[in-house]
Parts: structure tokens; sequence; C-alpha cells
């Protein structure tokens, strides 16, 4: 029987939904349905333009349930824009031509990350069960002996996979899993593992999307070129080589700290999830075929590399003669990996085929069955980009480029700190590293004169901040995708990574105090002096916290 608290509580419950829903009517009477041209919100570039990512983030903490968390932040978003329109705020949040629902999963570049995504997973229920994930479970795990070595490896696979973000993500997770879980390391620390080697490694390395997108967010005025500024970031951007020597130190130590810990002792006891079920487990329970080779998981691995590269290098017009650089510069990574993935697959099918390793009818029914094994992480995609859309339509980039703005001639040896900062909680409120260096790097160039030592080293912070948000925020593509190729519960890897990617951004934070100073009163490159005592300051954190550690143990 129902208590009367338990009525009187439902009562309320229900009265409250009746008095929002009378409001949301009178709102839509009143006010018309649809935006007029050139229609403007009263949040536009206010703080509350930053209200709906940071609600979807708190709920998604505080809950443990990530679709919900981000449909109530599109929500809030949508009601934001319309003023309390409830018709406004639906066709907002659904049709609205920019930041739609429907507009975000038919934008061609959406549809692409999409269809790789389904390939790719396809292709991961392919090597599985043609046994070359075994196979090479077994292969590797005669050479791999300790917990520490499979680290290690997971963490050079990832460096050597420096192209593109998702595709690091999505390879290394598909490869690396068995032999983790061999040794009982979490899928928690797979997963940071991976995410930890994909956009630090990709804001380093000349030859990748990253460093194209860089190259285009420099204005073209500019004395020097995007991409010669982008090489002299390289030893300024603190964060992702600080997080580079975060993994190896953690991995050579041996240590492990936050939520992490608990996860990392509960898979050496045997269980690798610690919050339960493993996600994305029903096709990974099917038994692979008994006559697996490790080169049914190499050459398609080796082949979607290859083929990945030469589509994006396709795009970007290097058969009709571009060069390397301005070919990468020029590619559409999205429709370069779905052209390289979709060749794999093929490859794959005429391998597997001629081998008898699977039937037709199996290969076929791998494509529903890739599918499904990605509905999860695809269905956050999805929901991300509808809420990045809400954001951008509220003006959260407007509102931080006149806080940058209007802050930067007052603080001049602070610069490089204060762009940092606002880098890291720009892309960790709206999930996109690149959509946030393409905003903060235009004010930077226009605050210094094209040579100066502080416009490199300013860039530097606009990028590395830019790579800390992406890599915190629950809502970034590079950090769900990291979750599916852990397959790794998406929250469970978001608190895991926050304590290690905060570390990191703290001793960054001091390196550029430290290195504005030094610019300031140089002007020349001796603030690359700041990058030893980062890595010197991460060290002494790390071991401070394994003492205090072993104390209490």
């Amino acid at each position: 029987m129902k208590t009367k608290k338990q009525s009187g509580r439902r009562l309320s419950i229900d009265l409250i939904a009746l008095a929002v829903l009378a409001l949301m009517i009178v709102f839509s009477v009143l006010r018309p349905g649809i935006a007029p041209e050139g229609y403007v919100p009263g949040t536009f570039a206010t703080v509350c333009a930053l209200l709906p990512p940071v609600v979807a983030i708190t709920l998604a903490f505080l809950t443990k349930e990530v679709y919900a968390s981000l449909f109530v932040g599109i929500v809030v978003g949508a009601f934001l824009y319309s003023g309390g329109n409830a018709e406004l705020a639906l066709n907002t949040m659904l049709f609205h031509e920019e930041a739609g629902l429907i507009a975000g999963i038919a934008n061609p570049s959406h549809a692409a990350i999409l269809v790789f995504v389904t390939l790719l997973g396809t292709l991961v229920v392919l090597m599985n069960r043609s046994g070359g994930a075994a196979a090479f479970g077994r292969w590797a795990s005669r050479r791999i002996k300790t917990r520490a070595g499979a680290q290690l490896a997971t963490m050079l696979m990832g460096v050597l996979i420096f192209v593109d973000d998702g595709f690091n993500c999505m390879t290394v997770g598909s490869v690396m899993r068995p032999i983790t879980d061999g040794h009982k390391v979490s899928r928690a620390k797979l997963a940071y593992l991976i995410d930890a080697t994909a956009a630090p490694i990709c804001i380093i390395a000349p030859i990748s999307c990253w460093a194209a997108a860089v190259s285009y967010a420099v204005p073209e005025e500019m004395e020097i070129n995007g991409f010669q500024m982008f090489i002299r970031t390289i030893p300024y951007n603190f964060y992702a080589l600080a997080t580079l020597a975060m993994v190896l130190l953690l991995t050579v130590l041996r240590f492990d700290y936050g939520k992490m810990k608990l996860h990392e002792a509960n898979a050496a006891k045997g269980d690798l999830f610690t919050s339960g079920e493993a996600p994305y487990s029903e096709e990974q329970m099917q038994t692979p075929a008994e006559n697996g080779r490790i080169s049914n998981l190499v050459i398609p691995v080796v082949t979607l590399i290859v083929t990945c590269i030469l589509g994006m290098l396709y795009t970007g017009g290097w058969f009709r003669g571009v060069g390397l650089i301005a070919a990468f510069a020029d590619a559409d990574s999205a429709r370069g990996l779905v052209m390289g993935t979709l060749v794999t697959v093929l490859i794959t099918f005429w391998l597997y085929l001629r081998r008898g390793v699977l039937s037709f009818k199996d290969f076929m029914s791998s494509f529903p069955a890739g599918f499904r094994s990605m509905c999860a992480p695809m269905i956050i995609l999805i929901l991300s980009w509808n809420l990045s859309g809400m954001t951008g339509l509220l003006g959260a980039a407007d509102f931080v480029h006149g806080v940058v703005e209007s802050s930067a001639a007052a603080l001049q040896m602070l610069i490089p700190a204060v762009v940092f900062l606002f880098s890291v909680f720009l892309a960790f409120s709206t999930g996109t590293s690149w959509g946030t260096f393409t905003i903060l790097i235009p004010i930077v160039c226009a605050v210094f004169p094209a040579q100066a030592e502080m416009l490199t080293l300013s860039i530097a912070a606009c990028l590395a901040g830019a790579v800390c948000g992406d890599h915190c925020s629950p809502i970034s593509d590079t950090t769900i995708m990291s979750s599916a190729g852990a397959q790794c519960n998406h929250l469970n890897h978001v608190s895991t990574q926050m304590p290690y990617a905060m570390t990191a951004a703290a001793v960054s934070a001091v390196g550029y105090l430290l290195a504005g100073v030094i610019c300031y009163y140089t002007e020349n490159a001796l603030a690359v002096l700041a990058l030893p005592a980062v890595l010197l300051l991460l060290a002494a954190v790390l071991l401070h916290a394994r003492r205090r550690a072993d104390k209490r143990a």
C-alpha cells in the first residue's frame, strides 16, 4: 500500500508538472512558434549560454544517466533560445537548420562519422568472429608479461596512430582490449590510455588532421603561415606533453589514484568494469573461429591504417598533384575515414571467404551486429551534437570571445595562462576542441605582432587548453569514442579520467604562468625552459601522491 507521504509526494510532482505545462501553453499562445528572420534570443552571448552543457554535465555525474542528462541540457538550451515558448523550443531542438537534432544527423561530417563508427564496429565483430583477436591476444600474452607492459604497448600503439583522434580511439581499443583484459587492466584504465594518446598526440603531430585544422585557424594575413606556426607551438604544448609523461609515470610507478584506483583494484580481482555488467557485451560473447590466425587481425588493421590515410590524402587532392602537407591540410577526414574503412571491410570480406574462416551468411550478419555494438556511443554522439548546437545558438563562443578580448590588453604576461584556462572551459562546455581554437586563435593573433614569441606561446596555450577541455568533457566526440573503443561505461571513463586530466591541467597552468613571465621579460624562446619545469613539477606531484597513498596503506 502507498503511504500518505508517497501519495503527497506524487501529488506535488503532478501539480508541478501541470503548472509547467500551463506556463508552456501560455507562452506558446502569446508568442509565435517560429522564429522570425534575424531572431536573436535575449540570453545571446551571456553567461546563460553556458547553462545547457553545465546542466547536462552536472546531471550526468549526479544521476549516472548520460542520455537523460544530455536530453535535459538540450531542452534547457531550447527554452533559453525560445524565451519559454514551448512550440518554438520544440521546433528549435528538432528542426533548426543549424542546431536541431535532424540537422545534426544530416550534417555530412556527422553522418560520415556515424557511418565510420558503424563500419568500424562491423570490422571489430568480423575480427572477433574470425578468431584473429583471440589469436593476437594469445600471441601478445606470451610476449607481454606484465600489466605495465600491456599499458605501455597500448600507449605505443596510440602514439603510432597519430593521423586522427577518432580513428585512433576505435582502432587502438579493438586491438588492445584482449591484451589488457588478459593482464587484468580495467576497462576504465584502457579508456584513459586510449584518450590520453588520441588528441594529445594529434595536436603535436605535424601530419594529422589536427595540424591541418590549426593551420586554417591562423589568419591568412599573418606574416607566418599556419603550418609553420603549428610546428613552433609543439614545445609549448604543455598539456599534451604532460599527459604523455603522466601516462608513462603512472605506468612505471604502478600507481593510480582517485576512482581509477578502485577500478584497477577490482580489475586485479577479475572485475574489469566495477559498475556492473560489460557494455556492448552481446557481440563479444560469440565463439570465435577455431582456425583463427594472427593475420586475421593484423592484415585488416594494417589495411585500415593505410587505406584511411590514403582516403584522407585523396580528399585533399594528393592524387591530383597536391603536395603531401597541403593534401593533409585540405583533407576531409570524415570522408576519408569512411572510404578507408569501407575498402578495408571489402578486403577483409575477400580474405576471410578465401581462407574459409567465415561463411557469406556470417559475414553479412556482422553488419547489423556491428551496428548494434555501436548504438550506445552513436546515441551519445547525436545528443552531444544537438547540445553543442543549442550552445552555439545561444552565443557561448561570442560570450567567451568578449571576455577574452576585453581582458587581453590588461594581462600581458598572464595572457598565456588566461588563454589556457578560457580554452579549457570553452572546450569542456561545448565538447569541441576544434571549435575552441578556431574561435580563440584569431583573438590571440590580433593581440600580438606576428613574430612575437608571446604569440606562439599564447596559441600553444589555446591548443593545449582545447585538448584539455576536450579530454575532460563527457560530451566530446573523442571522449565518447574512447569509451566505445575500450567498451567501457562512458561515465566510468569520464569520472576516472578527470583527476588525471586535472592534474596535468594544473601543472600546465603553472607552466604557462612561468613561460609568460619569462617571455614578457626576455622576448625570446627562453620560455621553452618552462617545459622541463612542468615535467619536473608533474613528477613531484605524482611522487608525493604515491608517498601519501603508501602511508595510508
